[in-house]
């Protein structure tokens, strides 16, 4: 027997800056309709779009611990937007209002899945966040990994996308 869960109610995320992630974050949420519903000099919880964030600032003990890709914990976070015209809209604000550093523009990545689209950019600690959209049902979908008819489960991934090496 399984269990189909109903998606991540919520993502905490550990930051060095507060000063600087936290309004980053708060206005980066409230432009994808979440509300705030705890907010302190260490601490913002927004709730919405079917999400829960919490970013809050280490201890300052801690703080000169930076946030690093390549270690055990977090690569990366990645929203699912409803189309590609949302992802080229939150890239426009997180370009113009937020001045994050992009790593790259919104671009196709059919190498991912069939139709995949996204934008990456990293908040004032380096934390990636995505944002794609993926027509359809995906890889669950005609011409998915996983549809009928499909690859099967790759057995690697990278710049090459989902790949059978």
């Amino acid at each position: 027997m399984t269990v189909e869960v109903n998606g991540i109610a919520h993502i905490q995320l550990t930051v060095t800056d507060p000063e600087r992630c936290i309004p980053f974050w708060e206005r980066l949420l409230h432009f994808l309709n979440m509300k705030t519903l705890i907010r302190n000099d260490d601490t913002i919880y927004c709730i919405g779009s079917r999400t829960g964030i919490v970013v809050r600032g280490a201890p300052p003990e801690k703080r000169d611990r930076k946030f690093d890709q390549d270690t055990a914990g977090l690569h990366h976070l990645c929203f699912r937007a409803r189309s590609n015209e949302d992802v080229d809209r939150i890239a426009t604000f997180v370009t113009d209002e937020l001045k994050a550093k992009i790593v790259h523009p919104p671009e196709p990545g059919d190498r991912f899945a069939p139709g995949y689209y996204s934008f990456l950019f990293e908040d004032p600690d380096g934390l990636r966040i995505e944002f794609n959209h993926v027509p359809g049902a995906g890889h669950f979908g005609k011409g998915g990994r996983l549809g009928e008819g499909g690859q099967g489960p790759a057995n690697q991934y990278g710049e090459d996308g989902l790949t059978n090496g």
